[in-house]
């Protein structure tokens, strides 16, 4: 289990301490998260094929939609699998190679929902103050473009990150107060010191953090600018309405992030931090597709007519 190196200590495997240690709640996290994955993944499938199947919706506000609801089945899927896996055999072990894997994916599809977010408010702030010019400047090689800038950042951080843990070594206490391999988490467990791990961390989170979240204030603030500008109260019901369901989704995702970010800092993981991670990482991804889904039209238009098909 422990490989001694000099006076450091490496480690094969960590272990998830889970949600709760209570052996008789064991079956009910089980049916519950099973139950909160598969709807996850069902329902940003059916997104998906909606999307893909009907050329109304090839436009580049669902061509984004359709890539969030793929990145939210693999965000889900890097920490909810492997939970259900470890109740079900009831063990608690991850692999050092495996706990870094999760991680790397982890941090990269949380990086990506940030971006996409990000890119959405964009092309609604296009799409509602520049009404003329929108096909012009949101034209699909822009879009493709908008979206490999936000893989290769995400790709090139979660990496960087990953190799930055890799050069760390951790003591014999390897036991992770948590049901997935989070990065402060893991730190916290290190021997060896973790000065520029920690740095960088910060770094990236607060680059990702404010640098998205202000692109988005400021869409926002020029949307509600646009649409102050206009007289009947139906035209600028009718016009904020096309921003309902992606300020909802943006307001769960940052919310439950900030609820994330705040509880990784205390030295004590406490029942706090684990709800706000299941709320960022399962609940908020199960979600969008109700609220892309039940305000949006032209969504359930597509879906009924490919339900039809079939």
């Amino acid at each position: 289990m422990y490989m001694e190196t000099g006076n450091q200590t490496a480690t094969s495997k960590f272990i998830l301490l889970g949600l709760s240690e209570d052996v008789d709640l064991q079956p009910l996290l089980f049916g519950l998260f099973l139950y909160m994955y598969l709807v996850c993944v069902i329902g940003n499938l059916l997104i998906i094929l909606a999307i893909s199947s009907d050329s109304h919706l090839h436009t580049p506000m669902y061509f984004f939609l359709s890539n969030l609801s793929f990145t939210d089945i693999y965000f889900t899927s890097t920490t909810v699998p492997k939970m259900l896996v470890n109740i079900q055999t009831q063990s608690k072990d991850i692999t050092y190679e495996g706990c870094l894997t999760q991680m790397y994916f982890f941090m990269l599809f949380a990086g990506l929902d940030d971006l996409l977010l990000t890119v959405m408010a964009y092309d609604r702030f296009v799409a509602i103050c520049h009404p003329l010019h929108y096909t012009v400047i949101m034209n699909p090689r822009f879009c493709s473009i908008l979206l490999l800038l936000s893989w290769l950042i995400c790709l090139t951080y979660s990496l960087l990150q990953t190799l930055m843990v890799w050069r760390v070594s951790f003591c014999k206490e390897i036991e992770i107060p948590h049901f997935f391999c989070e990065l402060a988490q893991i730190l916290k467990l290190a021997c060896s010191d973790t000065l520029a791990n920690n740095i960088l961390q910060y770094f990236v989170t607060s680059l990702l953090g404010v640098i998205p979240l202000t692109g988005i204030l400021f869409s926002y603030s020029r949307i509600v600018s646009s649409i102050m500008g206009i007289s009947s109260i139906r035209g600028k019901y009718k016009v904020f309405s096309t921003c309902g369901s992606h300020l909802s989704v943006i307001s769960l995702f940052y919310g439950a992030g900030l609820g994330v970010y705040l509880t990784s800092g205390t030295n004590q993981p406490s029942r706090k931090g684990s709800v706000a991670s299941v709320m960022y990482t399962v609940v908020t991804p199960m979600l969008n597709p109700f609220i892309y889904s039940l305000r949006n039209r032209d969504i359930k238009e597509a879906l009924r007519r490919f339900f039809s098909r079939a």
